[in-house]
């Protein structure tokens, strides 16, 4: 038989559910999508559209599935398309180089707009650009009506230092010689060198150019 204390001390004494006494076990934490380590590791050595891909693919599925590794993703995405818009620009510039130093045939068979350093003997110009550097030039077909054609090349040793813009134009000029029937019809020599810029980009030629005009 209980009294009245034995109840008063059993309610007092008996131990509360644990599911309401505010210490539940904790849910156990998602594991971290292996998509998502997969596209950080890709991007941080430096494979940029297999990263963006595998970051892609992992956010779909950390969004399906509840996986934990979102951060992770949008940094291998991140990252990658970066390293993507770097490898485009570095392809863009190589490409418009070796458009800009590849030399000409020679004669060409259409008129165009070609950069100096393509210039070879042999290619002939509808007209010479002012007095100054020289960039872009318009080539024709020495068939045509043109007003200068490069005669030959002075190649500059390729391990020289720069020998200063006066230097360089006289070995150039000295390198230059009309022929015969050129200085009987009074033609004249146009000599163009290396400017210090074009130096020290690689360009180690100078033209000769002989204006009939």
């Amino acid at each position: 038989m209980t009294t009245p204390d034995d109840a008063a001390f059993d309610a007092r004494y008996v131990p509360a559910d644990p599911y309401y006494a505010g210490w539940a076990p904790a849910p156990p934490r998602p594991r971290t999508d292996g998509l998502a380590i997969a596209a950080l590791v890709t991007a941080l050595v430096g494979l940029g559209l297999v990263a963006v891909g595998l970051g892609v693919a992992a956010l779909v599925r950390i969004r399906r599935r509840g996986t934990a590794g979102r951060g992770l993703a949008i940094a291998g995405v991140v990252i990658g398309a970066l390293e993507m818009v770097v490898a485009i620009a570095l392809v863009v510039t190589v490409v418009l180089t070796w458009q800009q130093t590849r030399p000409l045939a020679g004669d060409v068979d259409h008129e165009q707009t070609v950069h100096a350093r393509q210039l070879v003997a042999g290619t002939c110009l509808r007209e010479l650009p002012p007095d100054g550097t020289v960039d872009e030039v318009t080539a024709v077909p020495c068939a045509q009506a043109h007003e200068a054609e490069v005669v030959s090349v002075y190649d500059f040793d390729a391990a020289a230092v720069w020998p200063g813009q006066a230097q360089a134009d006289a070995r150039v000029a000295r390198s230059c010689e009309l022929s015969d029937d050129e200085q009987a019809a009074g033609a004249r020599i146009v000599t163009w060198a290396p400017t210090q810029q074009g130096w020290s980009r690689g360009d180690r030629s100078g033209l000769c150019l002989v204006v009939t005009g």
